[in-house]
Order: structure tokens, then C-alpha cells, then sequence
């Protein structure tokens, strides 16, 4: 029996991946800087975090970028690698309870700081103050929305600002940016977790799925616009 709950996760992972390789081939807007853009899957990948469990879903989302670029032949530049990271951590913040999460804001802070070009455009990094406050209030899924995305952010953020070593008067003029783009990214993956987590409810009435993390606080129904509004 044991075995074959294994056997179950491993197949909804891989379904997850599938979702998500096709996500990816859905744009949503380009990434200041490079040819790359932002995708469907920035607003799918994390919700698996509680969904799958938070390291689980990490893993899935590195089979979907690892596949991308197999599959697509893309050259294995710094972006491309780059790439690979900030949606697979953005799962783990989004799918663990542990407080530890933080230090990764934390490190990606002192990293933009430590940076010349960061050092002078050193308000950009308090962004990152985010997902250190949603810690403490997790159980709003809006909340968890937002300190996802913004851990991605940071993660992606440092990374840009060390391969391509972007000046100071970029970051600045991304401020205004950045609140626009999250904002859009935290309802995306709220909006995105309500709806695939009240259709896993609905068919666990008729399949055996326990092995994914339904939470039936964060259904699309009265009970939860009354938790929460």
C-alpha cells in the first residue's frame, strides 16, 4: 500500500509538470533586460507548494525548467540558469509553515547590498521585507500569494544584478514596476490555487487523491469569502 501511495505522488507530479511545461509556452509579459519573458507558469508553479508539499513541488518545478530546456534547445547561458530557481523556491515558500524560509529574503538582501550597483539603489532590496512579514499571517492565502512571488523576485533579482551587473539607475526606475508586476503575480496565484484546490476537492469525492494536499478552507465558496473578506 505504501508503495503504491509513492507510486500515486510520483504520477501527480509528473502531471504537474506536464501542466506546467505547457504553461510555459503561455507569455505574460517580457523581463526588463532580457529576451526572456514571464509566463503562464509564474502564477501556476507555486500553488503546488501546497498542493504537492512544499519540497515536492520545488523538485517538479525544476523537472518542468530542466525539460524546457531540453526540449527547446535553449543555450545554457546565465539567464537560462537563472531561470531554473526563483519559481521552484517560490513553491517551497508557498507550500512550507517553517519560519527558516526567511533567510533566504534575508540573504538576498545583504547580497543586493553587498553589490556596488545595489548598494546605491539600496531601497530596491526592502521589497524583500515582504516575504519576511507574510511569514506571520501565512494562513492568508493572499499573504502567501504575495511573499511567494516577492521570494522569486528576490532570488531572480540578485541573480540578474550579479550576471548581467544592471546600474543602479535600472533598479530605481523598476520600483514602479515591481508593484505593478507582483501585485499581478500574488492575485494570479491566489486566483490560481482557489480554482485547481476547490476542483481537487470536488474530485475527491469520486477518486482517491489523498495524497495531495486539498485544503478545504481555500475553496471557491461562501465559507471562504466569509474566513476572509
Amino acid at each position: 500500500m505504501k508503495d503504491n501511495n509513492i507510486l500515486k505522488k510520483i504520477l501527480f507530479i509528473i502531471i504537474f509538470a506536464i501542466l506546467g511545461f505547457i504553461a510555459l509556452k503561455i507569455p505574460f509579459t517580457n523581463i526588463v533586460g532580457s529576451k526572456q519573458a514571464f509566463t503562464l507558469f509564474d502564477f501556476m508553479g507555486p500553488i503546488g507548494g501546497m498542493i504537492l508539499g512544499a519540497w515536492p513541488a520545488a523538485l517538479s518545478v525544476l523537472l518542468v525548467k530542466i525539460s524546457e530546456f531540453l526540449f527547446t534547445g535553449k543555450e545554457l547561458d546565465w539567464l537560462t540558469i537563472i531561470r531554473f530557481f526563483p519559481m521552484a523556491v517560490a513553491a517551497l515558500y508557498f507550500g512550507t509553515k517553517s519560519k527558516k524560509i526567511s533567510i533566504i529574503p534575508i540573504v538576498c538582501i545583504i547580497l543586493f547590498w553587498a553589490h556596488p550597483e545595489g548598494r546605491q539603489a539600496w531601497y530596491f532590496a526592502l521589497f524583500w521585507l515582504i516575504p519576511i512579514a507574510t511569514l506571520f499571517k501565512k494562513d492568508r492565502l493572499i499573504l502567501n500569494s504575495l511573499g511567494s512571488t516577492f521570494t522569486a523576485h528576490a532570488i531572480g533579482s540578485v541573480a540578474f544584478l550579479y550576471a548581467l551587473n544592471l546600474p543602479a539607475v535600472v533598479w530605481i526606475g523598476l520600483i514602479p514596476v515591481v508593484f505593478l508586476e507582483r501585485g499581478l503575480f500574488a492575485i494570479g496565484i491566489w486566483v490560481f490555487y482557489l480554482v485547481v484546490n476547490s476542483v481537487l476537492n470536488r474530485l475527491a469525492v469520486y477518486i482517491n487523491i489523498k495524497n495531495l494536499k486539498i485544503n478545504k478552507d481555500y475553496t471557491w465558496s461562501g465559507k471562504f469569502w466569509k474566513r476572509f473578506s
